[in-house]
This record gives structure tokens, sequence and C-alpha cells, in this order.
């Protein structure tokens, strides 16, 4: 069973997932089904696969769809069927979990208008945001990891006590063996396992709001394209341990707050994973011509944050550059007149 798609039992039309009602949705006689009333036949499926692209048939007009392997979900490019390439989602590869689309397209071009307009020094031609030349929304795959860290910290404090005796000041400093010994617990960190995606984007697309998570079911792809993982959660447990080692180093910092100042001898940091979910994630991605060339964007599925670098004019950054220069120049001119006139202001 390679391809799976999902037909009304009422008029035999393909059905969809309606990010308005949550709903598997019929485009022909609207028929809606509850999804999680609708029997996941993968569950009884084992997975096998070669990691090479490979052909399917379209069940609904037969013709020849060619996915490659990290592709679990798209559309029939003849007669835009929305298909389920079945055996990329079972086994080790099914999903635990998923978070829906609730922003639709025309709420996801509205959000991405109004987000260009935003720029300091974007180039008055892009905000009109009228160049988008495609926009996909793609379930991506990331790994969830709860984390727990053993931190020991040892460290020189040093604070200064400064007070006056006559007409002198002295300062008193006194310097402390420090230790720490922490226990830190972070759960759900996100990190994305496409290496089509660019992680940056995906970065910046959090946070996604992981309290919306809903059992696996393939009808939320009906309709969407959807990827299944290239790296697995060992190959991703370096990159994850880089992402949490900020705030591992802000916790630290936060217990020296005593201490006028801190020389750190040794920290020692020991992360462990106590679980890893293979969820997937909704994202629109944007792309965009302008001035012959292709940007690419990222908007949450869910929240309609905009990730991405626009375009700079130079135009705008140097008459941002001027106009600051010039008030400078102004302020420090009178500045002079009053201090020539000895009508110093203060």
């Amino acid at each position: 069973m390679p391809v799976l798609e999902y037909k009304c039992p009422g008029c035999g039309s393909g059905m969809v997932f309606d990010v308005d009602s949550g709903k598997l949705t019929c485009s022909g006689c609207g028929r809606q089904d509850n999804i999680l009333q609708i029997p996941d036949v993968l569950t009884s499926y084992v997975f096998s696969e070669e990691d090479v692209a490979k052909e399917y048939c379209c069940n609904n007009c037969g013709a020849v769809i060619i996915a490659d392997h990290e592709t679990s979900a798209t559309t029939c490019k003849f007669c835009d069927s929305p298909v389920v390439l079945s055996e990329r989602l079972t086994g080790k590869l099914a999903p635990a979990k998923i978070i829906p689309f609730t922003v639709s397209e025309e709420e996801a071009v509205k959000a991405f208008r109004k987000w260009c307009k935003r720029g300091l020094f974007t180039p008055a031609r892009f905000k009109p945001a009228d160049r988008i030349k495609k926009l996909t929304a793609m379930y991506v795959p990331f790994w969830l990891y709860n984390l727990h860290s053993d931190v020991e910290v040892q460290a020189t404090g040093k604070k200064n006590n400064t007070y006056t005796s006559g007409d002198y000041e002295y300062t008193d400093t006194k310097y402390y063996d420090v230790y720490r010994k922490i226990c830190l617990e972070y759960v759900k960190v996100p990190v994305d396992a496409a290496e089509k995606m660019d992680d940056r984007l995906m970065d910046h697309l959090e946070p996604f709001p992981y309290d919306r998570l809903e059992d696996f079911s393939t009808a939320y792809l009906s309709g969407y394209i959807a990827e299944k993982y290239s790296y697995n959660e060992k190959e991703l447990f370096p990159r994850v341990k880089t992402k949490i080692r900020e705030y591992i180093d802000d916790y630290i910092d936060g217990t020296m707050s005593e201490y006028d100042s801190v020389s750190y001898q040794d920290i020692s940091i020991d992360t462990r994973t106590q679980q890893a979910q293979y969820v997937l994630l909704p994202v629109w991605i944007v792309l965009y011509d302008f001035d012959k060339t292709e940007h690419t964007f990222a908007l949450n599925g869910r929240t309609g944050k905009v990730a991405g670098k626009p375009p700079v004019s130079r135009f705008k950054v140097t008459c941002w550059f001027t106009g600051i220069s010039a008030l400078f120049f102004i302020s420090l001119q009178e500045l002079s007149s009053w201090i020539i006139d000895g009508r110093l202001p203060w």
C-alpha cells in the first residue's frame, strides 16, 4: 500500500485537512469527518525502505509520482490530488505527535505582507510583497528532547567594599572559592531534522505551541507536503546540547549574583537525553522573487511568526546614517556655542 488517499464516502472526491475546522473535509460535497475517529491504517504495517527516490502511482488518475526519499506527503502533479506515501510514515519513521496547521494560505500571505512592511531598511519595492513565487504548506520533521544536565562549577568570586576614611577612599577586595552543583531539566527542546531546511530559519520560528500536540494521524497530512527526518535523535544530540548551552551559562551566572565579578576555572556539564519524540510541525515556506534573486522565508503555521532575512536598501541605510550624523553634528555645534558663550546647559 505505497500511496494512501482519503476519498469521501459520500461522493468519492478527495478529502483534505481543513485548518479552520480541524477536520478532514471533502472538496466536493463539503462533508467533514473527525480525524480522531478515522482509523489510521499505517499502524499495522512495518517499514522497509531504500534511501533512494521512488516511483508511485496516483490512485486517482494513474499518473506516476516520483518522490525523493525524504518526502512522505505531496500532491499529484497531474490531477492535484493529495497523496500520502504511507511506507514513509511507518515503523521507526512514524511520528509520535503532530501540531496541525491553523494558519490558512490567505492568512499566511497577509502575515507575510505585514512583516515585509515593518523593515526599516527594506526597499520600498519589496514591501508590497506581490512577488510571491511559491507558497508551500509543509510539515517539517523535528525531534523534541527532554534533557537532564548535571553541572559542576569551580570559580573564584570577588567582592569589593569601598569606604571613605577622612580625605581618602579605600577599596577592600576579598576573594572566595566558589563551587556550584546544579541539576537542570529542559523539556521539549526542538531541533529540526530535515536536511533540506535552513536550521536558522527553523530556529527563528520558535516557539511552537507544544500544548497543541496531537497524536499523529496521516489524515492531517492530506493536502499538504510532509518530509521525513534526515537525522535521528542520536545524530542531532550534539546540536541540541549546543542549543541549551547558553541557557545553562545564564543559569550559572544567575547563581553568582552576590559577587562583583567571577572568574571561572572549570565548568563540567553532563547532559543526557531522557526522551526524544519525533514530531511534525507546521511551516509555510515562502519563495519570493526580488531583483532577479529568489529569497526564502518561513512562517510558523500555528502562530504566524515570520522568519527570514529581507533585502536591504543601500539608499535607506545611507540616508539613516547621514541623518544620524547630521543630528550629532548639529548637537555638537550647539554645545560648542554654549561653551563659547559661557551658557553651559548644566
